[in-house]
């Protein structure tokens, strides 16, 4: 589908897309990390307002969140965060090796952990 922008739907087919683009981006030692933070009160607040304005603010707030503890630590250009999950206050994001133990290392971080593919 050269040109044309393919529509993604399942888990498995966004983690080969992911994979296919960033072997195209020069950076084929990147994979899929699942990053969870440690206790947040202002998180917990945010979590427990359960309207429709609340959850839109906690969004916006973990967005920004895990936005600026990945600038804070690693290089601009060499990590592409694919979301935030508001459910356990962590992210997705497609690092190397090098970089997920850079993020072990912070002390806002409580698990970093590579995507398993089951067979």
């Amino acid at each position: 589908m050269r040109g044309k922008t393919k529509l993604v739907c399942g888990y498995w087919e966004i983690i080969k897309e992911a994979r296919e683009l960033l072997a195209k981006m020069g950076n084929p030692e990147a994979e899929v990390y699942f990053v969870f933070l440690n206790f947040d009160p202002e998180y917990e607040r945010l979590r427990a307002n359960q309207s429709t304005k609340g959850s839109a603010e906690l969004d916006a707030y973990l967005s920004s969140k895990h936005d600026q503890l990945l600038q804070k630590l690693l290089q601009p250009n060499t990590y592409k965060k694919r979301s935030s999950l508001a459910i356990v206050d962590g992210f997705a994001v497609e690092i190397t090796e090098k970089q997920a133990a850079i993020l072990r290392s912070a002390k806002e971080v409580r698990v970093v952990e590579k995507n398993q593919e089951l067979a």
